[in-house]
């Protein structure tokens, strides 16, 4: 569903993009993780046409992004990491707006307006200024505009960012909706646990290259199952182990203060590029 070829993109003498090469499946939940600045978005406006390409190749649904840009564009519904919903309009407002813009007639905006708000559990609050609601409930209202024209890849730039655990969990819920329902998403986010539980695949990205590429698990077999960490001179040395007993043989021999835990997603970027994720 998305192809990407030696994707580039310069701002100055800074590689933002820095030759990618990806696919991602049709229907497919894929993640994108690493830290501020490490790429996440840049990729995702060069995508959605939002930022012109520097170099190399994308095509999504099959159509390149530079040679039919509007036939690329109707492939994809974005939710950008800031709010820009129109606060003195209405939620149906926002929704008509939308559709109008994609050459929806009246009868199929109306349609799909109560579908959607159904779907994203806001159909109570159709008539309610966008001014009123809480910083979830209008996460709620992006998704369901970017899904108004019908895409078939819904890219989601640090969706949940903000927003309090409680919540967060809600627009997991509907993000998996969302692509169990065929929807093929590419999501980026810096929350380990966001990307852990919601993402077949996932890219870790740093100065704007791909360092890894595999299914959550995968990434994190790389280096055990369980892990220590030991206060030493210098911070937080962590040793990773394959089985609990392992670990619990090494916590057990250090005159110190451990942690013992399992190992996350969080070890595997740091093991590979020396930073944490939320930097």
């Amino acid at each position: 569903m998305i192809r990407i070829e030696k994707l580039q993109k310069l701002y100055g003498k800074v590689k933002a993009v820095d030759s990618i090469d990806l696919a991602v499946h049709p229907g497919e939940l894929f993640a994108f993780l690493g830290p501020n600045g490490a790429g996440k978005t840049t990729t995702i406006r060069i995508l959605t046409g939002l930022t012109r390409i520097g170099s190399g190749q994308a095509r999504i649904g099959g159509h390149d992004i530079v040679e039919s840009p509007r036939e690329a564009k109707r492939q994809c519904g974005l939710v950008p990491q800031h709010i820009n919903l129109d606060n003195e309009l209405s939620v149906r407002e926002n929704l008509e707006i939308h559709g109008r813009l994609f050459g929806m007639n009246t009868q199929a905006r109306g349609q799909k307006i109560e579908e959607l708000l159904s779907y994203v559990e806001l159909l109570d609050r159709v008539d309610s200024l966008v001014k009123q609601l809480s910083g979830g409930l209008k996460r709620r209202l992006m998704i369901a505009r970017a899904l108004m024209h019908e895409p078939k890849v819904l890219f989601l730039d640090e969706p949940t960012v903000g927003l309090d655990p409680a919540i967060r969990r809600r627009i997991w819920s509907l993000i998996k909706r969302v692509q169990q329902d065929g929807t093929t998403i590419f999501l980026t986010t810096h929350y380990i646990e966001e990307a852990e539980f919601l993402a077949a695949r996932v890219a870790f990205l740093d100065t704007g290259k791909i360092v890894a590429l595999n299914t959550p698990q995968a990434l994190m077999a790389s280096l055990g199952e369980w892990a220590v960490d030991r206060m030493n001179g210098e911070g937080m040395e962590t040793t990773y182990f394959a089985t609990r007993d392992q670990a619990s043989e090494y916590a057990a021999s250090q005159d110190c203060g451990v942690t013992l835990r399992r190992v996350n997603l969080e070890d595997a970027f740091l093991h590979l590029t020396g930073k944490k994720v939320l930097s």
